[in-house]
């Protein structure tokens, strides 16, 4: 059920007052997505309703942490048996200032099952939309674009930062950024086994004075130093992350704005990855929200993944 408001929401460009999450009721290491998610479990030793039942209670106490902090939170079931995943929303739709929704091609077959007609019908009552583009019909002909998870938005500068990988083709992402005029960027990324990163979210995040990037992942490195100055370019702070605080989810945060204002929102593996100097130049920007979900990250994403931020002016 969408969760009622008792205040009324300001839009903020950057950072949205309300998110969509989505509760599973059989959650797991998806293994679709095993293959090029370096940050995935590839087995974990305990049954499958164990594993649910705490991926359910983490996302419950997540979303309550949220509400004390006056983030609206839209919160949603997924009582099936085939969406492992549906706990990472962001990937299938995201909202945009404007009154715009975009449904975004799945690389996995399983992930496709995710996209609920249901949230975008909710959505419609509760917001002001004026139109749902629709990119899923991209799946047949192989070209894929995983949503906020492929592309990491600034909404201020309109630059989509995009690291190129199965998920993330870059037809889809210029068809992307012509409809929602962003300027797209694109680079190539490899960790340490060369591989490439899955999504960009894991990598990076911006805020509204602050970004946070992995910059030794991306490999080109006069592509590198490209991105670093636009971001710094756009008056942020570019707080550097290394490939170990990246796998642990230090990059996978999200901004959020509240009445009482800005707030960063990220795993407790995510917040005892960064070291103390970092940790005090993000609070000159906002307060911390430590969420615990172990169990969760598992499956290879993060605070960021769970939360489908909600971009639309409220009727």
């Amino acid at each position: 059920m969408m969760a009622s408001s008792n205040y009324q929401v300001r839009l903020s460009v950057q950072s949205p007052r309300a998110v969509v999450m989505i509760r599973p009721h059989c959650f797991y290491p998806n293994p679709d997505t095993a293959e090029d998610n370096a940050y995935q479990k590839q087995s974990i030793s305990e049954e499958k309703p164990q594993v649910s039942q705490r991926a359910y209670q983490e996302v419950t106490a997540a979303a309550e942490k949220l509400r004390e902090h006056q983030v609206e939170v839209f919160l949603y079931d997924d009582e099936g048996e085939a969406t492992p995943d549906s706990v990472f929303p962001n990937n299938w739709f995201s909202t945009h200032s404007g009154g715009h929704i975009a449904l975004y091609p799945m690389y996995s077959n399983n992930r496709r099952l995710e996209r609920r007609s249901d949230v975008i019908e909710a959505l419609k009552q509760r917001c002001y939309v004026q139109d749902v583009i629709d990119y899923s019909g991209l799946e047949q002909d192989q070209i894929f674009l995983e949503g906020t998870g492929a592309m990491v938005l600034d909404h201020i500068e309109r630059v989509a930062y995009t690291a190129k990988s199965n998920r993330a083709n870059e037809i889809a992402l210029e068809r992307f950024c012509t409809h929602f005029n962003y300027e797209p960027m694109a680079f190539t990324t490899a960790d340490r086994n060369s591989q490439s990163v899955y999504h960009t979210n894991v990598m990076m995040s911006v805020g509204t004075e602050f970004a946070m990037v992995g910059t030794e992942l991306i490999s080109d490195e006069p592509r590198r130093q490209a991105v670093v100055d636009r971001l710094k370019a756009s008056g942020r702070d570019v707080i550097e992350l290394s490939q170990e605080q990246i796998d642990q989810f230090a990059g996978n945060v999200l901004e959020l704005a509240s009445p009482n204002g800005r707030l960063l929102a990220l795993s407790r593996t995510a917040f005892n990855a960064l070291n103390e100097l970092q940790r005090k130049r993000l609070q000159q920007y906002v307060s911390f929200v430590v969420l615990d979900i172990p169990t969760i990250e598992l499956a290879g994403g993060s605070v960021r993944c769970m939360l489908a931020g909600i971009h639309l002016a409220t009727r």
